[in-house]
């Protein structure tokens, strides 16, 4: 598990011993990353930007009995994830969410794409095509299975801080995310084509 950084221990210290206007520095130096995180879960920027401010109103009420056990962005993620279930349930809608930077690789795992700067049109056409089949499959998805997937490879989040973040051992962290990428790729069985990358292809590949 990560450890918090010295930055923000610095802040939040400062924080807990009463300049209040610190808590305005740690909100500077997460709000961006926040925000990306709920704008995926949401793909709807004015739901992202209210459960970006609910999170903060909720971390602001628990600071001073934060402990630094974890990363300040492990407790941040944590907070924000609730607040996102509690916004879905008041809802009672399902969001949907975008991938556009995963897809499947010959062997049906999932892989990271890198934007090689000789992408070519034929590239940008597929690589639509793609996103638009992975957004479709998300939506279906189970919420668990959304937000784990997210966190681990669009927020390149570590076992450990998953585990954190859901309060969950480290072993149903791995065998969540592992069904969550069965079920991704049984839904985009019937397009398949899209996502098998030729050898001869330029592009970067990162396995996860």
């Amino acid at each position: 598990m990560q450890k918090i950084t010295a930055e923000d221990g610095a802040i939040i210290s400062r924080y807990q011993r009463g300049t209040v206007a610190a808590f305005d520095e740690l909100v500077a130096r997460h709000r961006q990353r926040a925000y990306h995180y709920a704008s995926r879960l949401t793909n709807n920027p004015d739901e992202a930007a209210d459960i970006v401010s609910e999170t903060f109103l909720r971390v602001y009420r628990s600071l001073a009995g934060f402990k630094g056990d974890s990363s300040f962005t492990t407790w941040l993620f944590r907070i924000e994830t609730n607040c996102f279930l509690d916004m879905r349930k008041r809802a009672n809608a399902r969001p949907t969410t975008s991938l556009d930077e995963t897809f499947l690789n010959n062997d049906g795992n999932l892989a990271m794409q890198v934007i090689d700067d000789r992408e070519t049109a034929q590239d940008r056409v597929e690589k639509g095509e793609r996103i638009t089949a992975i957004e479709a499959a998300m939506k279906h998805l189970p919420l668990h299975q959304r937000s784990i997937l997210l966190m681990y490879h669009a927020q390149a989040m570590s076992y450990e801080d998953i585990a954190a973040t859901l309060l969950l051992p480290i072993g149903t962290v791995k065998s969540r995310l592992n069904r969550a990428r069965l079920s991704l790729r049984t839904m985009l069985r019937p397009c398949r084509n899209l996502f098998i990358v030729p050898k001869t292809r330029k592009h970067a590949i990162i396995h996860a």
